[in-house]
């Protein structure tokens, strides 16, 4: 049998994550895709479901003069949530008018990306099968901020799926939302890259035309190749 060299670009792993994905059964499902990289799959998954796609724009809040230490996340929506570990904030001094501060910031540049991306106004996801796609999970910062958020909008189901995320924190996600859907959990765990052939960057224009393509088919009904 010949060595498995991974998937062959996200579109693929989008593919094989759909057949998990529709074992579920989930009635109308929306799908909302983590840009960039998690567009590409989620266009996959939401059309083998015939589901909505939409984006789930999410933006760190980074501790004072420590741009790579996150203390939160603004997460888009019909009503935007906002996610602050307040441990973490008192330790690096971001009180509250800091907050408020990059919030305001973070949300003109989440309206900004809808802007240049194209899509509707966000779903009502409130009551719907709700399903969260990334290209894979590394360290599951963004996805943790991401299920907190959803989870207070109140769907019926929220469903993460990815292709390919470590053993342990895949585990733990599984109990911040109803179900966790995904193909491999190699261990050890080095990086989602390497278990593509083509892991090539995903730019906004790919962004912007998966997403009228998933409209054009959801609005047509059809389930043909793309």
């Amino acid at each position: 049998m010949p060595e498995w060299k991974g998937f062959t670009d996200r579109r693929e792993a989008g593919r094989w994550l759909a057949k998990v994905t529709r074992a579920l059964n989930l009635d109308k499902p929306v799908v909302v895709a983590l840009p960039r990289g998690g567009v590409p799959v989620g266009f996959e998954v939401a059309r083998a479901l015939n589901a909505a796609l939409d984006v789930l724009l999410v933006r760190k809040i980074s501790a004072p003069g420590q741009e790579e230490y996150g203390i939160g996340a603004v997460i888009d929506g019909v009503s935007p949530q906002v996610v602050i570990d307040a441990a973490a904030a008192r330790m690096t001094g971001a009180d509250q008018n800091y907050i408020d501060d990059q919030v305001t910031l973070h949300l003109l540049e989440i309206e900004r990306r809808r802007a240049l991306y194209c899509t509707h106004p966000p779903i009502c996801l409130g009551g719907r099968n709700v399903i969260v796609v990334d290209d894979g999970i590394s360290n599951g910062g963004t996805v943790r901020a991401a299920l907190a958020a959803l989870t207070k909008l109140g769907p019926k189901r929220l469903v993460l799926a990815a292709p390919v995320g470590p053993a342990k924190l895949l585990a733990e996600l599984s109990g911040r939302c109803d179900r966790v859907v995904y193909l491999l959990s190699p261990r050890p765990f080095r990086a989602v890259g390497l278990h593509y052939r083509n892991f090539a960057q995903v730019t906004d224009a790919d962004v912007v035309h998966l997403l009228a393509k998933s409209r054009d088919i959801e609005g047509a009904g059809l389930q043909e190749a793309y």
